[in-house]
């Protein structure tokens, strides 16, 4: 909970989305990735708001540490709004700001972009938030399933998948712990030149990256001394199992699709 970085974390509970099956859950992500690119109108944007609220509220995670562990891409959000204000040239005028004319149309394509971006990342770290890693890579392992008759590696990839999500805010948490090394040290990654601000990354990024790859040493020394030896003959401690409250959602969702291009405009 002290991470800044909410992506990839697993937050314990007793809700009803903690207790869905991970598949219904990817299923619901990987079609709201979708049908978020087909909105277009006030309508169809606050469908899929209100969804991604309700989503968040029936998770009784507070929306107070999502928004704090979103912060890291707050800047993003922000810079593709400016980007689109600058770039984007259609409709009319409506004010100039330093040499620049914002349009109408880059106004609008610039808050809808933005709105796009922000509902992504805040339905998928539903995700990781409310499953746990070896959920994740259960249910990516028996959607995949099929592709297991062309020899297709479902088992490593769904947990090359899983690892890579779990070791995000670890990541998060040693780049800051190293940055604040560092600044201890006299580094300035913040003030001065872009040019110089570059050159203070690269002290960052060494032993980050020293750090990385022995954690994955240290991993595979783990997996290899238990006896790891790939999902061949491997068999499941639980389950997955749709029930009906999985069900009871995915239609839910799919009212949902229906509503965003009922009012595309």
């Amino acid at each position: 909970m002290n991470s800044s970085m909410v992506i990839g974390q697993y937050v314990p509970g007793n809700s009803p989305v903690h207790h869905m099956d991970p598949r219904a859950k990817i299923t619901i992500i990987f079609f709201f990735v979708i049908v978020v690119f087909f909105a277009n109108s006030v309508a169809s944007y606050a469908a899929l708001g209100l969804f991604a609220l309700i989503s968040v509220a029936i998770t009784r995670i507070s929306p107070r540490f999502i928004a704090k562990g979103l912060k890291p891409v707050w800047f993003l959000i922000i810079f593709t709004f400016l980007l689109h204000l600058v770039v984007t040239k259609e409709g009319t005028v409506l004010f100039s700001i330093l040499g620049f004319d914002v349009y109408s149309g880059a106004l609008i394509q610039g808050v809808a972009i933005s709105l796009r971006f922000f509902l992504l990342i805040l339905i998928t770290s539903l995700l990781t938030l409310t499953t746990t890693p070896i959920a994740i890579t259960d249910a990516i392992e028996s959607m995949l399933h099929p592709l297991k008759k062309v020899k297709f590696p479902v088992h490593e990839l769904a947990l090359m998948m899983s690892i890579s999500l779990r070791f995000i805010p670890t990541l998060m948490q040693e780049t800051e712990k190293i940055s604040k090394a560092q600044a201890s040290r006299g580094v300035d990654f913040r003030t001065g030149p872009v040019k110089e601000r570059l050159k203070a990354i690269v002290p960052l990024l060494v032993p980050l990256f020293v750090s990385a790859f022995k954690r994955a040493e240290e991993l595979a020394m783990a997996m290899e001394a238990r006896g790891y030896q790939g999902g061949e003959g491997r068999t499941k401690l639980r389950e997955l199992v749709l029930r009906k409250v999985d069900y009871t959602v995915l239609v839910l969702f799919a009212i949902v699709i229906i509503a965003v291009f009922l009012t595309r405009a």
